[in-house]
Protein backbone atom coordinates (compact mmCIF):
# COMPACT_ATOMS: atom_id res chain seq x y z
CA UNK A 1 0.00 0.00 0.00
CA UNK A 2 1.31 3.45 -0.95
CA UNK A 3 0.44 6.46 1.21
CA UNK A 4 0.59 10.03 -0.09
CA UNK A 5 2.62 12.27 2.20
CA UNK A 6 2.89 16.08 2.27
CA UNK A 7 4.77 18.46 4.53
CA UNK A 8 3.06 21.83 4.74
CA UNK A 9 4.62 25.10 5.93
CA UNK A 10 1.86 26.92 7.86
CA UNK A 11 1.61 30.58 8.95
CA UNK A 12 4.19 31.98 6.53
CA UNK A 13 4.18 32.91 2.82
CA UNK A 14 7.94 32.29 2.73
CA UNK A 15 9.45 28.78 2.59
CA UNK A 16 10.96 27.37 5.80
CA UNK A 17 9.69 30.23 7.98
CA UNK A 18 6.35 28.77 9.06
CA UNK A 19 5.20 25.96 11.32
CA UNK A 20 5.57 22.58 9.57
CA UNK A 21 3.06 19.76 9.75
CA UNK A 22 3.21 16.32 8.15
CA UNK A 23 0.02 15.15 6.42
CA UNK A 24 -0.82 11.59 5.31
CA UNK A 25 -3.67 11.98 2.85
CA UNK A 26 -5.01 8.42 2.62
CA UNK A 27 -4.49 6.87 6.05
CA UNK A 28 -7.08 4.09 5.80
CA UNK A 29 -5.72 0.77 7.00
CA UNK A 30 -3.12 2.19 9.40
CA UNK A 31 -3.57 1.15 13.04
CA UNK A 32 -2.92 3.35 16.08
CA UNK A 33 0.61 2.08 16.61
CA UNK A 34 1.53 2.78 12.99
CA UNK A 35 0.11 6.31 13.29
CA UNK A 36 2.16 6.99 16.42
CA UNK A 37 5.31 5.49 14.93
CA UNK A 38 5.04 7.59 11.78
CA UNK A 39 4.35 10.74 13.81
CA UNK A 40 7.49 10.16 15.88
CA UNK A 41 9.50 9.45 12.72
CA UNK A 42 8.59 12.84 11.20
CA UNK A 43 10.12 14.57 14.27
CA UNK A 44 7.64 17.44 13.85
CA UNK A 45 5.44 18.97 16.50
CA UNK A 46 2.33 17.51 14.81
CA UNK A 47 1.43 14.97 12.16
CA UNK A 48 -2.06 14.40 10.73
CA UNK A 49 -3.82 11.49 9.05
CA UNK A 50 -6.74 12.07 6.69
CA UNK A 51 -9.59 9.54 6.68
CA UNK A 52 -13.11 9.36 5.21
CA UNK A 53 -15.62 11.38 7.21
CA UNK A 54 -18.06 9.62 9.50
CA UNK A 55 -20.31 12.70 9.73
CA UNK A 56 -22.42 13.52 6.66
CA UNK A 57 -21.64 17.21 7.25
CA UNK A 58 -17.85 16.78 7.02
CA UNK A 59 -15.61 16.73 3.95
CA UNK A 60 -13.01 14.52 5.63
CA UNK A 61 -11.94 13.25 9.05
CA UNK A 62 -8.51 13.89 10.53
CA UNK A 63 -6.56 12.39 13.42
CA UNK A 64 -3.89 14.65 14.88
CA UNK A 65 -0.78 13.35 16.63
CA UNK A 66 1.97 15.13 18.51
CA UNK A 67 4.69 12.50 18.58
CA UNK A 68 3.12 9.65 20.63
CA UNK A 69 0.11 11.66 21.80
CA UNK A 70 -3.16 12.02 19.91
CA UNK A 71 -4.76 15.46 20.17
CA UNK A 72 -8.48 16.26 19.83
CA UNK A 73 -7.66 19.51 17.99
CA UNK A 74 -4.72 21.74 17.06
CA UNK A 75 -4.60 24.91 15.00
CA UNK A 76 -1.74 24.74 12.53
CA UNK A 77 -2.37 21.02 11.76
CA UNK A 78 -5.97 21.96 10.89
CA UNK A 79 -4.85 24.59 8.38
CA UNK A 80 -2.01 22.46 7.00
CA UNK A 81 -4.29 19.45 6.52
CA UNK A 82 -6.92 21.52 4.75
CA UNK A 83 -4.30 22.97 2.40
CA UNK A 84 -2.85 19.53 1.61
CA UNK A 85 -6.35 18.12 1.03
CA UNK A 86 -7.22 20.91 -1.39
CA UNK A 87 -3.95 20.59 -3.30
CA UNK A 88 -4.52 16.83 -3.59
CA UNK A 89 -7.78 17.53 -5.43
CA UNK A 90 -10.23 17.69 -2.54
CA UNK A 91 -13.44 19.58 -3.32
CA UNK A 92 -15.57 20.79 -0.39
CA UNK A 93 -19.29 20.05 -0.47
CA UNK A 94 -19.98 23.74 0.23
CA UNK A 95 -18.23 26.27 -1.97
CA UNK A 96 -15.77 28.36 0.03
CA UNK A 97 -16.06 26.24 3.19
CA UNK A 98 -14.27 23.03 4.23
CA UNK A 99 -15.76 21.12 7.15
CA UNK A 100 -13.15 19.09 9.01
CA UNK A 101 -14.16 16.32 11.38
CA UNK A 102 -11.81 15.69 14.32
CA UNK A 103 -12.06 14.47 17.90
CA UNK A 104 -13.11 17.98 19.00
CA UNK A 105 -16.06 17.95 16.59
CA UNK A 106 -16.72 19.66 13.26
CA UNK A 107 -14.40 22.56 12.39
CA UNK A 108 -15.54 24.89 9.55
CA UNK A 109 -12.56 26.25 7.58
CA UNK A 110 -13.18 29.28 5.37
CA UNK A 111 -11.49 29.31 1.94
CA UNK A 112 -10.90 32.80 0.52
CA UNK A 113 -8.60 32.63 -2.51
CA UNK A 114 -5.32 31.34 -1.03
CA UNK A 115 -6.21 32.16 2.59
CA UNK A 116 -7.62 29.53 4.96
CA UNK A 117 -9.09 30.50 8.33
CA UNK A 118 -11.22 28.97 11.06
CA UNK A 119 -12.88 29.77 14.35
CA UNK A 120 -11.23 27.67 17.05
CA UNK A 121 -13.46 25.39 19.13
CA UNK A 122 -14.31 26.37 22.69
CA UNK A 123 -11.54 26.06 25.26
CA UNK A 124 -11.51 22.82 27.19
CA UNK A 125 -9.85 24.73 29.99
CA UNK A 126 -9.43 28.46 30.53
CA UNK A 127 -8.90 30.93 33.34
CA UNK A 128 -6.03 31.76 35.70
CA UNK A 129 -3.10 29.42 36.35
CA UNK A 130 -2.55 28.15 39.88
CA UNK A 131 0.25 30.03 41.77
CA UNK A 132 2.25 26.84 42.35
CA UNK A 133 2.13 26.06 38.63
CA UNK A 134 3.22 29.61 37.78
CA UNK A 135 6.34 29.07 39.90
CA UNK A 136 7.05 25.84 38.01
CA UNK A 137 6.58 27.60 34.68
CA UNK A 138 9.01 30.33 35.70
CA UNK A 139 11.57 27.71 36.71
CA UNK A 140 11.21 25.81 33.42
CA UNK A 141 11.41 28.96 31.31
CA UNK A 142 14.23 30.42 33.41
CA UNK A 143 12.49 33.76 34.07
CA UNK A 144 11.80 35.79 37.18
CA UNK A 145 8.20 36.23 38.31
CA UNK A 146 8.59 39.97 37.72
CA UNK A 147 8.99 39.25 33.99
CA UNK A 148 5.60 37.50 33.86
CA UNK A 149 2.74 39.90 33.08
CA UNK A 150 -0.02 37.26 33.06
CA UNK A 151 -0.72 33.54 32.74
CA UNK A 152 -3.86 31.81 31.45
CA UNK A 153 -5.00 28.34 30.51
CA UNK A 154 -5.58 28.36 26.74
CA UNK A 155 -6.32 24.68 26.24
CA UNK A 156 -8.45 23.98 23.14
CA UNK A 157 -7.12 20.45 22.75
CA UNK A 158 -3.32 20.14 23.02
CA UNK A 159 -3.24 21.30 26.67
CA UNK A 160 -1.57 24.69 26.28
CA UNK A 161 -0.90 27.10 29.11
CA UNK A 162 -0.16 30.69 28.03
CA UNK A 163 2.50 32.95 29.52
CA UNK A 164 2.65 36.68 28.72
CA UNK A 165 6.14 38.11 29.31
CA UNK A 166 7.13 41.76 29.64
CA UNK A 167 8.76 42.04 26.20
CA UNK A 168 9.51 40.29 22.94
CA UNK A 169 13.19 40.30 23.90
CA UNK A 170 12.41 38.27 27.02
CA UNK A 171 10.64 35.73 24.80
CA UNK A 172 13.57 35.52 22.39
CA UNK A 173 16.04 35.07 25.26
CA UNK A 174 14.29 31.97 26.67
CA UNK A 175 16.35 28.81 27.08
CA UNK A 176 13.86 26.48 28.80
CA UNK A 177 14.80 23.42 30.82
CA UNK A 178 11.87 21.03 31.27
CA UNK A 179 13.97 18.57 33.30
CA UNK A 180 13.37 20.72 36.40
CA UNK A 181 9.79 19.46 36.51
CA UNK A 182 9.60 16.27 34.40
CA UNK A 183 6.29 15.50 32.76
CA UNK A 184 4.19 16.67 29.84
CA UNK A 185 4.28 20.42 29.24
CA UNK A 186 2.71 22.53 26.48
CA UNK A 187 3.74 26.14 27.06
CA UNK A 188 2.96 29.07 24.78
CA UNK A 189 4.88 32.29 25.45
CA UNK A 190 4.20 35.75 23.99
CA UNK A 191 5.73 39.20 24.42
CA UNK A 192 5.15 42.54 22.69
CA UNK A 193 7.70 44.33 20.54
CA UNK A 194 8.11 48.10 21.13
CA UNK A 195 5.54 50.36 19.48
CA UNK A 196 6.09 51.11 15.78
CA UNK A 197 8.19 47.96 15.38
CA UNK A 198 7.90 45.95 12.19
CA UNK A 199 6.41 43.07 14.21
CA UNK A 200 3.81 43.37 16.98
CA UNK A 201 4.52 40.23 19.03
CA UNK A 202 7.02 37.43 19.43
CA UNK A 203 5.46 34.01 20.04
CA UNK A 204 7.22 30.77 20.94
CA UNK A 205 5.82 27.37 21.83
CA UNK A 206 7.50 24.64 23.87
CA UNK A 207 6.30 21.10 24.39
CA UNK A 208 7.77 18.01 25.98
CA UNK A 209 7.74 14.34 25.13
CA UNK A 210 9.16 12.19 27.87
CA UNK A 211 11.36 13.82 30.49
CA UNK A 212 13.62 16.35 28.81
CA UNK A 213 12.57 17.06 25.25
CA UNK A 214 11.77 20.75 24.78
CA UNK A 215 11.30 22.15 21.29
CA UNK A 216 10.84 25.61 19.86
CA UNK A 217 8.03 25.58 17.29
CA UNK A 218 7.80 29.26 16.46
Amino acid sequence: MTYRFSQVDVFSPDPCLGNPVAVILNAEGLDDEQLRRFSVWTNLSECTFVLPATSPEADYRVRIFSMNTELPFAGHPTLGTARAWLEAGGVPATDGMIVQECAAGLIPIRVEDEILSFAAPSLQRGGPVEPELVEQLCAILGVEKEEVVDTQWIDNGPGWVGVLLDSAQSVLALRPDASKFPGRWDIGVIGAHPERSEKAFEVRGFFTEGRTRCVRIQ
